[in-house]
């Protein structure tokens, strides 16, 4: 007994020790947000400032969002100014949206300098124009230079991605002079920097030179002799998704960007291309899900605002696949089986079908899938559906048969499930593909069209092959 109280202890123990030690990987601790909420409530400004400094951003980021609207004001009017800009980064966008009508663009205008010139984008171009101006006028004119010139790229352009902050030098200086100028002018703490780039008396793009190389080399060897030529670099009206095609691609840290004369403008930096990949996958998750905002923080108005659209286009198409039950009325009052069963082939023929989407939509989205590769792609999806098929249909037979005990119905169900399955895999390659070559999202509209395909061919074949055969 005592042996099993000991190896109880021990388990609990070890549960607790598993929980702190993936509690401490984060610095907001159940503790220390109990701490904040309690400073907050009793408008503790000293207590909170203790707090707050030591966290990172991004979990001063969680913090907010974690506030309710009461809470949020008091905590910004406590500590507003004193705020590091850069937990505006890593908020919430519907968050992010409250703390800066809060704070104001006299405040915001103060902050925007501080933070890298992406970052600083990224911000302002998710205000209101006429805020986003009243914000830019007060900005330093050096730092609205760069501000206004960053917005005037495309939306999801490399060039609102890139940040400005880069190190460059001519190619006939020595490794030497180098250090010593990056040494005499240190760059701010937290710019990240991984590769020195070599340009000409034009500021064109000629080579680049990773840190680790820079430092490894003797002094008196020239940058001309280290670089490497013509490094890979994007244009500064590049779309985002191809950039972080390219990253994943090549497996890089960072890459120049350049205008239409090869000049270097800017940089892009791994953490950014992150924030890109997390962005296109959620839009593919909303576009599938027919979600239109994944964020927790929304309203419960516009959360049901977003989902009311995809859910009237759903029931129209339903309707459309209903139809296809309504004209076999009569067989179905005659044979309480059918109405029973044919949920379970439009089912199976729907969610195998959403499989093949999933995976041709990822496919088109990271350029796997092209002309090429297409043919093969769509007959192993067509041989994947035929062997599910004819698998499921034996296990339909068997269910149909032991449920109803009628041979007949049994049969009819297991080819109704071998023409759907079949069909699913067609569909699912061919809907997205077509969808593509007509410049529509996939990733938005296939499940749509591919559910009311699925239905209305199950349906169609199950019923059409019992009106057929058995009444």
């Amino acid at each position: 007994m005592d042996h099993k109280k000991n190896k109880a202890n021990f388990d609990k123990n070890l549960v607790s020790t598993n929980e702190t030690n993936s509690i401490s990987l984060y610095g907001l601790t159940p503790v220390v947000e109990d701490a904040i909420l309690n400073a907050i409530n009793k408008k503790n400004r000293t207590s909170l400032k203790k707090l707050i400094k030591p966290l990172h951003p991004a979990d001063q980021a969680d913090m907010l969002e974690r506030l309710t609207s009461d809470k949020l004001n008091i905590f910004l009017g406590l500590l507003g100014r004193s705020l590091d800009p850069e937990v505006l980064v890593y908020l919430d966008h519907n968050v992010q949206e409250k703390v800066i009508d809060i704070l104001g663009p006299k405040i915001l205008a103060k902050a925007i300098p501080e933070l890298h010139s992406d970052d600083a984008v990224e911000i302002l171009q998710e205000l209101e124009e006429k805020d986003r101006n009243v914000v830019i006028k007060q900005l330093p004119k050096a730092d609205r230079i760069l501000v206004e010139e960053a917005l005037s790229y495309p939306v999801s352009s490399a060039g609102r991605l890139m940040q400005r902050e880069f190190l460059a030098f001519p190619g006939n200086w020595t490794v030497g002079q180098t250090i010593d100028h990056m040494r005499a002018n240190p760059q701010d703490e937290e710019d990240s920097f991984y590769s020195i780039y070599i340009v000409d008396p034009a500021q064109r793009l000629m080579g680049v030179i990773s840190l680790s190389k820079l430092l490894s080399a003797k002094r008196p060897v020239r940058l001309n002799d280290l670089m490497e030529l013509k490094p890979r670099n994007v244009n500064v009206e590049t779309d985002q998704e191809e950039v972080a095609l390219l990253f994943q691609q090549y497996g890089l840290v960072n890459m120049p960007v350049v205008d239409n004369a090869d000049r270097l403008l800017g940089v892009i930096i791994v953490d950014d291309i992150v924030d890109v990949i997390n962005e296109e996958a959620e839009e593919d998750l909303q576009g599938l899900t027919g979600v239109s905002d994944l964020s927790i923080t929304s309203s419960f108005l516009e959360t049901a605002k977003g989902r009311f659209s995809w859910l009237i286009l759903n029931m129209f198409t339903a309707v459309l696949a209903s139809s296809v039950i309504g004209l076999f009325q009569e067989e179905i009052e005659k044979l309480v089986a059918l109405a029973v069963l044919m949920p379970i082939v439009a089912s199976m023929g729907g969610n195998a079908g959403t499989q093949t989407v999933t995976v041709a939509v990822r496919a088109l989205a990271t350029r796997q899938l092209n002309y090429s590769n297409l043919q093969k792609f769509v007959l192993k999806e067509t041989w994947v559906g035929m062997i599910n098929g004819f698998l499921f249909a034996f296990l339909s037979i068997l269910l149909a048969y032991f449920w109803f005990g009628d041979k007949q119905i049994a049969i009819i169900m297991g080819l109704a499930m071998i023409a759907n399955l079949l069909f699913a895999g067609i569909l699912g390659t061919l809907i997205p593909l077509t969808l593509e070559k007509f410049k529509i999202d996939p990733a938005i509209s296939s499940s749509v069209f591919l559910t009311t395909a699925t239905d209305v061919i199950g349906f169609f074949t199950f019923l059409g092959l019992s009106a057929l055969v058995i009444l």
